[in-house]
């Protein structure tokens, strides 16, 4: 056998060997890349259902958010922080899964869900009042996101069926 023949032999037994092992690293990558997709997804989940608690937890702060979706200029001081801090988190919450979007863990159908909720929360006057006195505080492409929702004028409805006129603190027990 000369060197040929050996070198022709280790160039097919590498090919025989090689390609496997490039098609099992290409699996195996796609399915770490799907798991790394699912974990930021469900960390977004629980981060959702943590901020919400607010709302169901509290029925005071379920009161000043109900306000200040109709006009955060006529909060008063500490309901307009306690409002703003709200507001901030969850914007910083979609400003989150905007990113995720761009890097493409979210895919079209889960951004139109989130788009729908935005577009939701962003047709009521208080929420656009409040989005005016921060919106610096977010990145300039997420701020073109926010700003486009709102130039869309959609009729707020998320909060259609409840009498916002009749909310008041609930009284101290």
């Amino acid at each position: 056998m000369n060197w040929e023949m050996l070198t022709a032999i280790g160039q097919l037994a590498a090919v025989f060997i090689g390609i496997p092992s490039v098609i099992y690293f290409a699996v195996q990558l796609r399915e770490q890349t799907r798991e790394r997709r699912q974990a930021a997804v469900n960390a977004l989940t629980v981060q959702w259902g943590d901020l919400t608690k607010a709302l169901h937890e509290n029925a005071e702060f379920t009161a000043v958010y109900l306000r200040g979706v109709q006009s955060f200029h006529d909060l008063d001081a500490v309901s307009k922080l306690r409002f703003s801090a709200f507001q901030n988190r969850f914007f910083k919450n979609f400003e989150g899964m905007y990113y995720s979007r761009r890097e493409g863990i979210l895919n079209t159908e889960l951004w139109n869900e989130i788009d729908r909720t935005m577009s939701d929360f962003l047709a009521y006057n208080g929420i656009q009042e409040w989005w005016q006195t921060r919106r610096h505080w977010h990145t300039e492409a997420f701020a073109r996101v926010v700003d486009g929702i709102i130039a869309r004028g959609e009729k707020p409805t998320a909060y259609s069926t409840y009498d916002l006129k009749q909310v008041v603190l609930p009284k101290d027990s």
